[in-house]
């Protein structure tokens, strides 16, 4: 994990358990599961997906993966570009691994903030 990814994590735990919240964008596929999130925090905007099985959302329930299997890996990163930032952010749902564009999530997220479907 990078300078900018530990930075990204520890801006989202600062929101706590109401960061729903703070949410500018909520990712799904076609299919409308939970692909990732983008939240508004002190250092910026913040992009968040889990890569590998998980639920479809946690809520107030234990985020398991469904038929009994482990969570993904969280993936957590500013969303704004880096100079070593690649455009391509990970991310998956039940449909599979999806690759999202940096630069198009930042102008969902200053266009029409809300549920964006990718795919």
């Amino acid at each position: 994990m990078n300078e900018r990814q530990e930075r990204a994590e520890r801006a989202l735990a600062a929101l706590g358990s109401h960061r729903s919240a703070h949410q500018r964008l909520n990712v799904q596929c076609p299919r409308s599961h939970h692909v990732a999130g983008v939240y508004e925090t002190e250092v910026g905007l913040v992009y968040h997906a889990i890569e590998g099985p998980h639920a479809h959302g946690s809520k107030d329930r234990v985020d398991t993966a469904h038929h009994g299997g482990t969570r993904g890996a969280d993936f957590v990163d500013l969303l704004a570009a880096g100079p070593m930032s690649d455009d391509g952010l990970p991310a998956w749902c039940d449909c599979g691994p999806w690759t999202l564009s940096r630069e198009r999530l930042i102008e969902d997220a200053a266009l029409r903030p809300g549920t964006v479907r990718v795919g």
